[in-house]
């Protein structure tokens, strides 16, 4: 996924409600919804398609890597020459790839993998990342712990 620079989309208070009642819980009734915003299912409903087509959210389930046979998940930073995008829409077809971002600092792309183990790692790392064309070096940081990750950063 490919994201580009784009005029924010202007959300009113109650598409800020209901966004944030969506992150509390992804599957709460639309009408339990609506009676803590003020609407009516029907119109809960309406909003939270409009914000989905609009591409402001998506309701999706996240899986821990760890409880589906995914026990290895590293951080890769590349150092690169030439075309950044092209080199970040490369990465981020890579199917172990969950995460490409282009940077300003001592890397110009980070890229997170999820792995079945050390040896697909490896793989990865070997075959998919550093034969890629603009791949100068990379660094891998290999996660120990995920002590925290949210999803709940709200609104403004």
């Amino acid at each position: 996924m490919t994201t580009r620079p784009a005029a924010p989309v202007v959300l009113d208070d109650v598409a800020k409600a209901i966004i944030e009642q969506l992150q509390e819980d992804g599957r709460r009734p639309y009408a339990t919804i609506g009676k803590a915003v003020g609407l009516s299912e029907a119109a809960v409903r309406q909003r939270v398609q409009r914000l989905q087509d609009a591409g402001v959210i998506q309701v999706v389930a996240v899986t821990d890597p760890m409880q589906v046979g995914f026990r290895r998940q590293a951080m890769i930073g590349v150092r690169a020459d030439g075309d950044l995008t092209a080199l970040a829409e490369s990465l981020a077809a890579v199917p172990e790839v969950d995460y490409v971002v282009v940077t300003a600092g001592s890397f110009d792309v980070l890229v997170e993998v999820v792995c079945e183990d050390d040896e697909h790692l490896l793989r990865v790392l070997n075959e998919s990342v550093r034969t890629l064309p603009g791949v100068r070096e990379s660094e891998t940081f290999v996660y120990l712990r995920l002590h925290k990750q949210l999803y709940n950063w709200g609104t403004r």
